[in-house]
Order: C-alpha cells, then structure tokens, then sequence
C-alpha cells in the first residue's frame, strides 16, 4: 500500500518541522474502510503546520471578527500558543488520561484548548447546559474533570459547582479575565483560578515530552441527554474520529466536492455537539480556514457577510428561518417581482428534476433572481449541510433552486461520531431522506415485528443498525447501557428506517417513545406523561413531537367530574363537550401543566404548549390502546392527525 505524509489528529509531536507520521492509504472495500499498519496517531495542527512551511504557504485558520473585520492567525501561530498550553498543563500536574472539561461558546481558545488536550493525551470533555440544571455538575463529577478551561462569562456558573464538584475540579482557566470576585471564590473553595494570560505564562520556558498515545486511545467524551435521567458520556477515540474523517472526505471526492485549503467555514453550531466537532475537525485537516461568529444570533448574519464562507452547516431550525424570511420578502413583493420568481423558480426546478446540475439548471436567472440568496450567505457559499434533525423536504427542495448551492442532508449519532448518512448533491429523489451511507460504515435494518416493520420485506423497513470504526467505545462508567444499544459490534440506533429504491435511507419512526424537537433535543415521551399524568383534572394524556418541530402538543381525556366542577366555580358554561371545547378550559390544563413542570423542574423543551381536550377516553374500540392499556402511539397519530395539525398550525400563525 501506498504510504503518504498526511495530517491526522494531535496527539504526538516534538517541532512542526521533524515530525510526520507514515499511514498506509486508506481505501473502500466492500463498503468498508480497512486500515493497517498505523505506525501511530499523530497531530492534525502540527503536521499541518509542517506542510505549510514546507510549502510556503501561510493559510489562516482561526480568526476573530472585530468591528465587521475578520483578524487571522496563521497555523504557525495557533501551533505555537497549542504548545504553550500544553506545557501549562503538564506544568500544574495534569498528563495523560486526565479529564480536561471545556466550556463556553465558540471561540480560537475552544479549540487550542482542545488540541492541547489531544497533544498531551488528556480526554477533552465539553461542557455545556442545555442538558439542564444541574449538568455541568454531573458531568464534572462523573467525569472525574480536574482541568476546567471555561469562556469568560461563563466563570461564575462553574464556580456554582461548588463545593460538591471540587473533589475532582481542582484548576479553572478562564478564556479571559478573572475578577476580584471570581478569585475570591474560587479561593474559599480551594479551586486555582488563572487568567487565560495568566495560564500561557506557565508553560514559558517548559518543555514536555508529548507521550505515546494510540489509535484506541480516548480522545473525548461528549455527554449527550439520550433517555431519562443523567447524560450519557459517549467515549470517541482517536481512531473514531479519523476513520470518520476518511469517510467524509472520500464521499466529497466522490460528488466531485472536495475540502481544500481554500475553503472557509463559519464556526457559530455548539463544539460540544458532535456535529460541529468534526466539521471543525476536518477543515483542520485540511488546513482550511475557520471564522468563529462573535455568539450574536441577531448578528449572524453580519458574521456571514463578513467572512463569506464556503461550506456553510446549520441545523433545520435555522434553515427553517432562511426559508421563513425569504418567503416573507417574497410576500411583500410586487407582483411583477413576484411572478418573476415564481417563473424562474419553476424553470429552475423542472430542469433539475431533469437532472441537469443546479449550476446549469438556469445560470441567467441565478444572475438575476437568485443572487441576492446567495449573497445573504456570503455569496461564496458552495455546499449547505444540515443536520442533528430532519429538515422539511419542501425547505430542502427551496433551498437547492434559490440558494446556487448544494444542499445536503445528514443522519447521525453522537455514538456514530456524527455523519453515517448523507444525501447527494442534484439528485432532487432523494428529498426527504438522510441519503446513502458514508462508505466507512456498514448498515442494516433490523425487523421490528411489535410495530409491523419488516427489514426483509420488498419495502424493508426495521431499526437502523450500524457497524465500523466510526462506533463509539461505550458510555463511560456505564457499561449496562453499553450493552443495550452495541450488540455483536451493531449500534442500535433506536430509529426507524425506510430503504429507497436508489440506496437512500429515510428516517420514519422511532423504535423505542424517544424522539428528538428540531433544536435536537430528545424527549423522553412516557416519562413526560406520567408527570403530567399528575394533573387531577385528567384522565390520561397522550404527549406528541417530532423533529420538524420545537416544542410538544398533547391530546388530553378530561375528568368530568373535574372538569364540570371547575367550569361551575369560573362560570363556563354547557355541557361537557362544549366546555372542553371552550378556550378557557385549555388554558386552564395549560395552567395546571406548567404548575407541574415547574415543580418537577422541567427543561423548557418539555412543556406542553398546545392541546386538544377529548371527551372519549383513548380505547380498543379505535385501536388506540393495547388489551393491557398501553398506548398505540403510530395508530394514536394517525386517529389525531387533524388535530395536531391545527395546534401546530395555530401557533405558527
């Protein structure tokens, strides 16, 4: 096999210029990566940097926006503070298979922070609190972190840790400053609190040797919410990340899309998410450049404007509100500029479904209808990627016509290391899937006979199930859930999937009552519905979300007696259906609802925010429920659909 130079992860190094790392080609068989023969796993930023300065070349890569402008650091730049962050490191104690916790938004210090972990083999762990109250907590203390790097702002949150996260946190460096009064606390909890300056001032001087590290090594545990009750620390190691990487890379290559060192990418999507991780990753491969928004979404778009990305990633919610505001301007629009669009669109969009390229579909009206589209991305902007929930087909279909760009969609788990499927550009069939398989992974459908999916059938639909080195090692400290979900090297994904005649995957149902809100939040239904099972004035409840959508709608079986006396006491009159169909008795469950979430300290994303009050309960006569009283949610879907369609349409309008 071929050998090649080749930048891989950091993990060990001595200077850019004598460092490299000799790695058998990588190639496709039988849909599967096969690897052998690595010598050992070395740095991504270092032999990136070396490549550089063998060939002359100053690519920037990590930037700050100031004032509208973009100010760049070379590789050579970020290399050397990486360095001198990881001689800090080692300088307080902390080496290899320690716990490094990162927390804060996006920022050149996120991932210098990071690569400083990789260099010296610690696991890098993010932090972050959209899991809940209580996270950064649990994550700090399950994890064992003792190292915490931490954005500015965000100092006075970890201090609140304490004193229970201080048997395992011993040092916190913040990104900034630290103030008088952040120092003083950290002190009364013994916690060593040091300016970011401050921090790179230890490692002056210093010299570590990097230590040995291999391909099976840890390189991150990223929590992930999952099911009910504490996160789930996912283990990714070296060799997940870059066989991840290989796959990702040999699909561009083979849509003719392939990463180079002049591509830009806008980094604003959470690092703590598995999504943005490996993007991020792969353009340092690379030795791509990335800008990171100043954390405004109301200015992000100026961030775009400014640093004209090329490869540009967002989840649904996001292209939901592109789509939203164009069809808004296109609204308040003329009539001549209105019928304009439409013409062009059509055009556009019939010439693909033809299959010509979007490029070639209809480049006079790209010029002049559809450039201002592009322009609001940058007017760079080549490839768009949406992941970590479904996007809308029709969002996804507008979007390949008006935005002059590819536009994919991704499937993925943080267990998988991100993206196991991805759709293909100008293959306008495949709206509404996840698309084929990257090729470093095997997939099966698996039958699930209780809920009438059959992976055999002509149609084969079952559990998603994958298998590959792109698989996580397990969940830390939890190896009875490891064994629930990794079985005979298979991840079970718990989704449902439909294979497409032309090989594409689409996503239908879950197999297990968890489903993921578009802001890729998942939902642990049943547990839902026993808490709110404690509202007295309720029979039974049925709580409904799916991935298009940000927030739960519930189908509600009144009590009577409840229900009559609390109509009696507010004056609300008629009999019993009339009042459940009287506005004022919604709110009043809503009311009761929130009264309950909030004493059991629901997360936002778990209220109820619409229903619908049925006077008959949920029975076997309509299939809704089993002989043992369990709820028929597909049937319960299909019997309610009207209904949860006008509670969704309602708030929207």
């Amino acid at each position: 096999m071929e050998e090649v130079r080749r930048s891989v992860r950091f993990t060990g190094v001595s200077t850019p210029k004598t460092v490299f790392l000799n790695r058998p080609m990588i190639s496709s068989v039988a849909g599967t990566f096969s690897v052998s023969l690595w010598r050992s796993l070395q740095t991504i930023l270092c032999l990136v940097v070396e490549k550089l300065l063998m060939e002359k070349k100053w690519l920037t890569q990590f930037v700050f926006v100031i004032a509208g402008d973009y100010v760049w650091q070379t590789y050579k730049e970020v290399f050397d503070v990486v360095i001198k962050l990881g001689n800090s490191i080692r300088t307080i104690g902390v080496g290899k298979g320690e716990k490094c916790g990162i927390y804060g938004a996006n920022s050149p210090e996120w991932i210098i922070s990071m690569e400083a972990c990789n260099a010296h083999g610690l696991y890098c762990v993010p932090l972050y609190d959209t899991l809940g109250a209580g996270a950064i907590e649990f994550i700090i203390c399950h994890a064992e972190v003792s190292l915490a790097f931490s954005e500015e702002k965000k100092i006075s949150e970890l201090l609140k840790t304490a004193p229970r996260s201080t048997k395992y946190l011993k040092n916190i460096v913040s990104f900034g400053e630290v103030t008088s009064a952040e120092r003083a606390e950290a002190e009364r909890h013994g916690l060593t609190i040091y300016s970011w300056d401050q921090f790179l001032k230890l490692g002056e001087g210093k010299h570590y040797e990097l230590p040995e590290k291999k391909r099976s090594d840890i390189c991150t545990i990223m929590y992930t919410s999952g099911t009910t009750g504490d996160p789930k620390g996912v283990l990714l190691s070296n060799e997940s990340i870059i066989y991840l990487l290989e796959g990702v890379k040999k699909l561009l290559k083979t849509i003719n899309e392939e990463l180079t060192s002049k591509d830009v990418y806008l980094s604003y999507l959470p690092l703590a998410h598995i999504f943005d991780r490996v993007i991020e990753e792969l353009f340092i491969y690379e030795a791509a450049s990335i800008g990171f928004w100043r954390g405004d979404v109301k200015i992000l778009i100026e961030d775009i404007a400014a640093l004209k990305p090329t490869i540009f990633c967002a989840v649904p919610r996001v292209l939901e509100r592109i789509y939203t505001g164009l069809q808004q301007k296109l609204s308040a629009g003329g009539f001549i500029k209105k019928t304009l669009f439409n013409f062009a669109f059509n055009y556009k969009h019939s010439n693909m479904e033809k299959g010509k390229p979007h490029e070639q579909a209809a480049p006079i009206f790209d010029k002049i209808v559809f450039k201002k589209v592009k322009e609001g991305l940058g007017g760079r902007v080549r490839l768009i990627l949406s992941g970590a929930a479904p996007l809308a087909a029709h969002i996804e279909s507008f979007l390949r016509v008006v935005a002059c760009a590819h536009v994919l969609q991704g499937y993925g788990l943080t267990e998988s290391c991100g993206g196991t499927f991805v759709s293909i550009p100008n293959e306008l069939q495949m709206l509404g899937t996840v698309g084929p398989p990257v090729p470093n992974v095997d997939i099966r459908l698996e039958s699930v006979p209780e809920m009438g999916y059959d992976a055999l059938a002509s149609n084969p639909r079952g559990e998603i199930c994958i298998r590959g080195k792109t698989l996580f090692s397990g969940y830390y400290k939890r190896e009875d859930l490891t064994q629930e979900v990794l079985i005979d090297g298979w991840l079970h994904t718990g989704d449902v999937g439909e294979w497409q005649p032309d090989g594409a995957m689409k996503i239908i149902d879950r197999k297990k009552n968890i489903f993921k809100l578009s802001q890729g939040e998942y939902v642990a239904v049943e547990n839902l519905e026993n808490i709110y099972s404690h509202v007295a004035a309720i029979e039974s409840i049925w709580v409904y979300g799916n991935s298009y959508e940000s927030y739960l709608v519930a189908v509600v079986c009144p009590s009577k007696i409840q229900i009559e006396h609390w109509a009696k006491e507010q004056n609300v009159s008629g009999d019993f259906e009339s009042i459940c169909q009287n506005p004022k008795t919604k709110e009043f469950i809503l009311g009761e609802f929130n009264r309950v979430a909030r004493d059991k300290k629901l997360k936002g994303f778990e209220l109820i925010k619409g229903v619908h009050l049925e006077t008959m309960p949920f029975d076997m006569e309509r299939d809704l429920i089993t002989p043992s009283y369990k709820k028929k949610r597909p049937q319960l879907l299909k019997y309610y659909q009207k209904e949860i369609d006008e509670m969704y349409n309602k708030s929207k309008n």
